[in-house]
């Protein structure tokens, strides 16, 4: 088992930085997920880490080794592709026991080892079968038990899941969960889909064009989010987002947008109190914007008026985009909300939940 280090490191290509002074200590035994949109630099931070990319500046530390300059092969890693890359001619036993014998491990090993990994992910039944035999959730487990067999000291996995349908992909977050404390190893895993990343992750870093944003458990990201990027990035629907000026009248402060204006919770005063006069952006999480009628009782409400124009009923959940004036905003109300297309309503923000950032560096304000 092994600790792993970023230590400012960067990635260039010719004059193009796609990663910019990473830092990041990861724990042994830890789940650590990067996540981030398209071409954020999280594949290419375990590229590096898997030694497939050469770092441009920095250090990489598994353990206490620094590891910039070994092969791949000496890394004491092992990594899941996206792409499955099985090898279509051979069954599931050799596909996991391909790597071990290229090794030269004893055969009675490398049987003890595909064996038992087989067992972990429930595979015992099918290590007869061919690739082709085998569904896609089947061939991900595949993909997994040739790690497995190897018993590295890092489990590297690149969007492991992309290839499977929604469904599957409950199911499969759970079982890779499951595993890792199964197997008490250090897992890092890069996603793009922020739900995998809350879910799964023991800490979760978010990254925005080669920088990391914050690094923090996923309660303290979806909480405490230090910007705007992470903050409207993590959560489904995601935050909304609205232009206003922090105003101070007979000693309340009130975020005005132009179209409505909300007071500001007593005890955020003294945070907030710097930037009265100035302009902010205020977010609110859909969850935090309610009917009305079915509000949780002793919030601190703000009622603000609005035209429905898309209702999406989840079943547990009613999702509103509604518009207020140029604002366009979206709430996770109550099912039971009788409305429609084109209603003209009021909800309530439960402004003991909102967010305010600096307007010039997007940055939040404690």
């Amino acid at each position: 088992m092994a600790s792993v280090s970023f230590r400012h490191v960067y990635k260039r290509f010719g004059d193009v930085s796609v990663i910019k002074d990473f830092n990041l200590e990861i724990a042994d035994k830890e789940f650590m997920v990067f996540v981030g949109p398209s071409g954020c630099g999280k594949s290419t931070n375990l590229r590096m880490l898997a030694g497939l990319e050469e770092i441009s500046e920095g250090d990489i530390l598994i353990g206490d080794r620094v590891v910039n300059d070994v092969p791949p092969k000496d890394r004491d890693i092992a990594m899941v592709f996206q792409s499955y890359a099985l090898y279509p001619h051979m069954s599931v036993y050799d596909n996991m026991a391909f790597g071990l014998k290229l090794r030269k491990m004893p055969k009675t090993e490398i049987d003890r080892r595909v064996k038992e990994a087989a067992e972990n992910i429930g595979l015992s039944h099918l290590l007869d079968r061919k690739p082709k035999a085998l569904s896609g959730g089947q061939r991900q487990r595949v993909a997994l038990g040739r790690a497995i067999v190897r018993e590295p000291a890092v489990f590297l996995m690149d969007e492991p899941l992309s290839n499977l349908d929604a469904k599957l992909r409950v199911s499969a977050r759970a079982e890779i969960s499951k595993l890792h404390q199964k197997l008490g190893t250090t897992f890092i895993y890069v996603t793009h889909d922020q739900v995998e990343a809350m879910t799964m992750g023991d800490r979760i870093a978010v990254l925005a064009d080669g920088l990391l944003q914050q690094a923090d458990t996923p309660r303290n990201l979806y909480n405490e989010p230090v910007n705007v990027f992470v903050a409207g990035f993590i959560g489904s629907p995601a935050m909304n987002f609205f232009n206003g000026t922090l105003v101070s009248e007979e000693g309340r402060q009130f975020v005005d947008t132009g179209d409505f204006r909300v007071r500001v919770p007593e005890d955020r005063k003294t945070a907030f109190g710097p930037y009265v006069g100035k302009e902010v952006i205020m977010g609110i999480r859909p969850e935090h914007v309610h009917a009305p009628e079915y509000a949780p009782v002793n919030i601190d409400a703000a009622p603000v008026s609005a035209t429905v124009e898309v209702v999406e009923l989840l079943g547990h959940e009613l999702h509103l985009y509604l518009n207020s004036g140029k604002n366009s905003l979206v709430g996770t109300v109550d099912p039971r909300f009788g409305v429609h297309t084109g209603n003209k309503i009021e909800v309530v923000f439960d402004m003991g939940n909102v967010h305010l950032f600096d307007k010039a560096t997007e940055l939040a304000i404690r």
